[in-house]
């Protein structure tokens, strides 16, 4: 095994069910790395990335957190862009600087304007706040997600053209956050008619083996 593939080289602190873990485990996948999981499960114990000893990690006490290249990377968008400098192969940020910008732009569409009003210690606050019950959290998740999908639907149609991916023939970053947001919509029951766009893409990007492998149901801590 070669110095760049040495998964010994490579630690992601991991939870099966965490996007922004999917997200990271999707990019190690796509660019040939192998790395060792460690998981932080983020329910038992009232919370494993609350532990002091994970705070030495990330201060943040958010997944995923990657120890690569002699250092450790927080935030998942900031760490597949390192994934695609350090090794370019395949590029996950084609094209020119207009391109790139939009493959940005709609990555960060999903992970920034959708994802955080789905996260975890957002739905833990509503009930701790608020008193909220599980389905008033379920529907709190179902209408942020419409809302942004609603925005991101005809974005996609007219990026994609009918192609394949989301900008184009090639898989990119884009794709990479959209599928485990379209994961945790399905995993929510949101009803997925008025998305075809979405679900296409989606759907076509799951069918790559490295996507089948960064799935949730794929990794050791799955329950």
């Amino acid at each position: 095994m070669s110095a760049a593939n040495d998964a010994a080289d490579r630690l992601l602190y991991d939870y099966w069910r965490s996007s922004a873990a999917f997200r990271v485990r999707i990019a190690l996948r796509l660019k040939g790395l192998d790395y060792e999981p460690h998981a932080v499960h983020l329910l038992r114990d009232g919370g494993q990335q609350h532990a002091d000893a994970y705070r030495v990690i990330n201060p943040q006490g958010l997944i995923p957190a990657l120890k690569i290249d002699g250092a450790l990377l927080t935030q998942s968008l900031a760490i597949i862009e390192y994934l695609d400098e350090a090794y370019p192969q395949p590029p996950l940020l084609p094209g020119n600087a207009m391109q790139r910008a939009a493959i940005r732009s709609l990555s960060l569409q999903i992970a920034c304007d959708i994802h955080p009003l789905n996260n975890l210690r957002v739905l833990n606050r509503l009930k701790a706040q608020f008193g909220a019950a599980e389905t008033q959290r379920t529907a709190w998740m179902q209408h942020w997600m419409q809302l942004g999908f609603a925005a991101l639907e005809p974005r996609l149609s007219a990026m994609s053209d009918g192609r394949r991916h989301c900008v184009g023939d090639q898989i990119t970053m884009a794709d990479v956050v959209l599928v485990p947001q379209v994961f945790n919509a399905r995993r929510f029951d949101l009803p997925m008619d008025a998305y075809p766009t979405i679900c296409r893409l989606s759907d076509a990007a799951m069918q790559l083996d490295a996507f089948q492998r960064a799935a949730p149901q794929q990794q050791p801590d799955a329950e």
